[in-house]
């Protein structure tokens, strides 16, 4: 039983027009309270008096054509028969219960009862006592209303006792057997839902005119018919216990009055009902909620929020907006492109006996795609409907495959803004609609599914981009609570970037359940927080050393499983931030210092203590507590230059950038540039695979898709599938598929979950001297790396199977001439052989079985080895006696 104190919260707003079609009520009269003034306004409805076993029974008469509401005083065998089922109607299925104090202090009940598609309403009064005189007498006086809690539903009774200005009609109280005061309502269940709201009044012979009750709140009685208050948790939409009903449940704090907008026809822009939520009935701290009986087959649903009280001037109900309900999972268009929630469950899906890959970080191999650019060029060969969709890149996993990759990193999927792209969210339940081979949510989710299960199967994990820290300037969480969700009020780039004050209670509750959302509904591996400096943010704006929602990810018991990713990249400013992020053991991060120092080598302008630092899993930054697992090492990204543009455009503008052209800008036909170029992106991709941490390559650098130059997102290119049979194409493909062979098969060095030892690493400068860590001058540098012992091998990662006693040699050279490297000395019976010399001409420049190299001179002891100007070489010994 619940015991409720609820208001008809006089206002003075119109009756919505948007009840059309389905309620017609012509030349209705506006009840805007006691005290408040009549309108005239669009809507009525003409009732009529019948007498029946001497009782007055009220019934709706048809006019035209539209539909009716059925409202009756009882009969006393209803009453009686009510009354003796005493104990069914405690039955909480099928009878709600209602307790009220009045000012005074008596008692009143009210019991809401459904049976045989009719609603029954049964008003008990007690602890009251009538004056001795004939005419002492118990009225309610009451009224129908829906869309606003000030304007009831004419019922225009032939001679009946009905106000004409107020619309009320006065029923008396009897007396039941039980010594209270009742009196009973039908309602027809098909015009539901809609509140009864009613105050009493205390007739006598000396008061003709009564004395009027109320709530001990001095508020008129409001009873909701057809709905229950539902519960304030989950926050959403959920179904009933017996799926005869919807849950809403709406956070709002700002907001003093809640209107749920409910849709039967998808293809109109205006709510067939309008339902204010009444503030005492519906709202529990902050949430606003209703549980509505599925009498109506509506389809979508949204919530207009009204953040201050309305003057008793007319006011335009239409110029509030209405809303998309944030946590909507099932979301559907309306005939204007406006989003509302879908009143449906998710499609069941069959996952069968998928199993997420649960690869190690430290053996990780990320390829980062679009998932609309991926496949959406004619050149995929894929039908229209599927190229650009979650089910192209299902189509494309042989080629994932080909390269290596065991981790796709899709740029951001929920749904977004057309006009600013997948970065400016506006929802963070659904994927983006255009991602489904029909455009359409429902095909989105079951394509995304698919693709998810696809990748599985083929071993390959799935993560996603996410953006949490700001969204699109529209059609997201604005006009909701925007004090609450926003920061308001503060710096001014925080205003005018619409960023989310994602530490403030509520909208880390959202995150989180939007995230728990993506890994048990979609099975997602990780996800990749952008602009991830932004959650370190208090919700005043300062910086926070334990923010609260980066600590919850961290230690979410169904996020256990997943990788967390912070990438310190803002959309909004384009330049990736240097934070110290806090990680409890937990976080990864995208290694903007890793793509920075070996740009900076690799043109010549940086200082070896950087290159190593990076190549050796970014010790400065992950010997927190952390590993070189850790860092995720980009060389480009799908913002800024392409890999090929980062070696072809240096221009004044790209400075930011830290590219060099090779010795021209652009394109050119000169041969000397374009060998040099093709150098540079072996020696960065080489760099990229054999540092310590996680690789990540981005869409199209397999193939040289250029952007011309251009740096900004929207200039990226889709993907090109004819690239890849060029010859360019070709070696690359085949070199980074090499590179990941590799990594796997020397998994004690490359993918180590903890940093080499130092005993094991000698660094070099050409001449076997100690390396000029900080001289700008100095661009060689090479390192060998010995093999472990067998007990460090056994407490390694690596496989006991696999042989790891073989030593490494790198080399790297960025000067314009060539060095001549002498390789470290080797017991007898070893041997170096080369893998890889990004100089030589393709195919010869990578090698599976390597080539053995020996000192020039049969005398000579040491091995001397000269690397061309702009290359990288890879050694491993060999054991020539076995």
């Amino acid at each position: 039983m619940a015991a409720w104190s609820p208001s008809v919260g006089i206002g003075s707003c119109c009756l919505n027009n948007g009840i059309t079609r389905t309620w017609k009520f012509p030349s209705a009269r506006l009840f805007t309270g006691r005290k408040n003034k009549i309108k005239l306004g669009s809507e009525t409805l003409m009732f009529t008096r019948k007498r029946f076993m001497g009782d007055l029974v009220t019934s709706a008469l048809q006019s035209y054509q539209f539909s009716k509401i059925c409202a009756s005083k009882t009969s006393i065998e209803l009453r009686e028969a009510l009354s003796s089922r005493r104990a069914e109607a405690d039955d909480l299925k099928k009878v709600t219960s209602y307790s009220f104090r009045t000012k005074a202090g008596a008692l009143v009940k009210v019991k809401v009862e459904k049976k045989r598609e009719k609603y029954s309403i049964l008003v008990y009064v007690s602890s009251l006592e009538l004056s001795g005189d004939d005419k002492s007498r118990l009225v309610m006086v009451w009224g129908v209303y829906r869309s606003d809690s000030s304007c009831f539903l004419p019922l225009d009774f032939e001679n009946s006792s009905q106000d004409s200005q107020t619309h009320t009609t006065e029923t008396t109280f009897v007396k039941s057997s039980l010594s209270e005061l009742m009196l009973g309502l039908e309602f027809d269940g098909k015009e539901s839902p809609f509140y009864l709201s009613f105050h009493l009044k205390l007739v006598s012979g000396r008061d003709p005119d009564g004395q009027e009750m109320l709530t001990h709140r001095d508020t008129d009685f409001c009873i909701p018919v057809g709905f229950t208050a539902g519960h304030p948790l989950p926050l959403g939409l959920s179904s009933g216990p017996d799926d005869d009903s919807w849950n809403f449940s709406f956070f709002s704090r700002s907001s003093t009055n809640v209107v749920l907008c409910l849709y039967d026809d998808s293809t109109t822009d205006k709510p067939a009902l309008e339902l204010d939520l009444d503030p005492y009935v519906n709202r529990t701290g902050d949430v606003w909620h209703a549980s509505v009986d599925n009498t109506w087959d509506f389809v979508r649903y949204g919530y207009r929020c009204k953040e201050t009280a309305h003057s008793k001037e007319d006011v335009d109900v239409e110029g509030e907006p209405i809303v998309l309900d944030p946590y909507a999972t099932v979301v559907g268009k309306s005939v204007s492109q406006k989003y509302l929630g879908s009143l449906s469950k998710s499609p069941s899906f069959d996952w069968g006996e998928d199993v997420s890959p649960n690869i190690p970080l430290e053996k990780l191999l990320v390829y980062r795609l679009n998932v609309k650019g991926f496949t959406q060029h004619r050149s995929s060969k894929l039908p229209s409907n599927v190229a650009g969709t979650f089910s192209g890149v299902a189509e494309k996993v042989s080629h994932l495959k080909t390269l290596g990759t065991n981790a796709v990193l899709l740029e951001p999927i929920f749904s977004f803004s057309e006009q600013k792209g997948p970065y400016f969210p506006f929802h963070f339940f659904s994927p983006m609609d255009i991602y489904g081979p029909s455009n359409s949510l429902e095909s989105a989710v079951n394509s995304m599914k698919v693709m998810v299960k696809k990748l599985h199967s083929e071993g390959i994990e799935v993560l996603l981009e996410v953006v949490f820290t700001h969204t699109a300037d529209s059609g997201a969480l604005r006009g909701i609570d925007d004090s609450s969700y926003y920061y308001k009020g503060r710096a001014n780039d925080l205003d005018s970037k619409s960023y989310l004050n994602c530490n403030y209670p509520v909208v880390q509750q959202l995150v989180l359940e939007s995230l728990r959302y993506w890994v048990t509904e979609f099975h997602v591996d990780g996800f990749c927080f952008i602009n991830a400096s932004s959650l370190l943010r208090g919700v005043h704006g300062e910086q926070l050393s334990r923010p609260p929602l980066v600590e919850a990810i961290a230690f979410d018991p169904l996020l256990a499983e997943t990788k967390l990713i912070a990438d310190c990249w803002d959309p909004l400013e384009m330049m990736p931030k240097e934070v110290r992020f806090p990680h409890w053991k937990r976080w990864a991060e995208l290694n903007t210092r890793y793509c920075r120092n070996v740009r900076n080598f690799l043109r010549g302008r940086g200082v070896l203590s950087d290159l190593a630092t990076r190549i050796c899993g970014s010790g400065d930054v992950f010997t927190d507590g952390r590993g070189p697992a850790f860092s995720f090492n980009y060389i480009s990204r799908n913002s800024g230059l392409s890999l090929v543009d980062i070696v072809s455009f240096s221009g004044p503008e790209l400075a930011s950038e830290l590219s060099w052209n090779c010795g021209e800008e652009g394109a050119t036909n000169k041969s000397a540039v374009l060998q040099r170029r093709l150098k540079q992106i072996r020696n960065f991709l080489f760099i990229q695979y054999i540092s310590l941490g996680v690789p990540v390559l981005n869409m199209g650098d397999e193939c040289g898709i250029s952007t011309r130059g251009s740096p900004l997102l929207e200039s990226r290119k889709p993907f090109d599938w004819n690239l890849l049979a060029s010859a360019f194409g070709t070696q690359i493909t085949q070199f980074i598929s090499f590179m990941t062979s590799v990594r796997a098969r020397r998994s004690d060095v490359f993918q180590r979950r903890d940093f080499l030892k130092p005993e094991n690493i000698v660094w070099y400068a050409n001449d076997q001297t100690t390396p000029k860590w900080e001289d700008p001058a100095s661009k060689f540098l090479a390192l060998e790396i010995k093999s472990e012992s067998e007990e460090e091998e056994t407490a390694s990662l690596a496989e006991p199977n696999e042989p790891k006693s073989n030593d490494l040699f790198i080399g790297f050279n960025a000067s314009d001439h060539p060095e001549s490297v002498v390789l470290p000395s080797l017991p007898d019976g070893s041997k170096w052989r080369r893998l890889v010399d990004t100089a030589l001409p393709f195919p010869g420049f990578f090698s599976v079985e390597g080539e053995t190299v020996v000192a020039e001179e049969p005398l000579q002891q040491l091995v001397v080895y000269e690397m061309k100007p702009y290359s990288c070489t890879l050694f491993e010994t060999i054991n020539t006696t076995a």
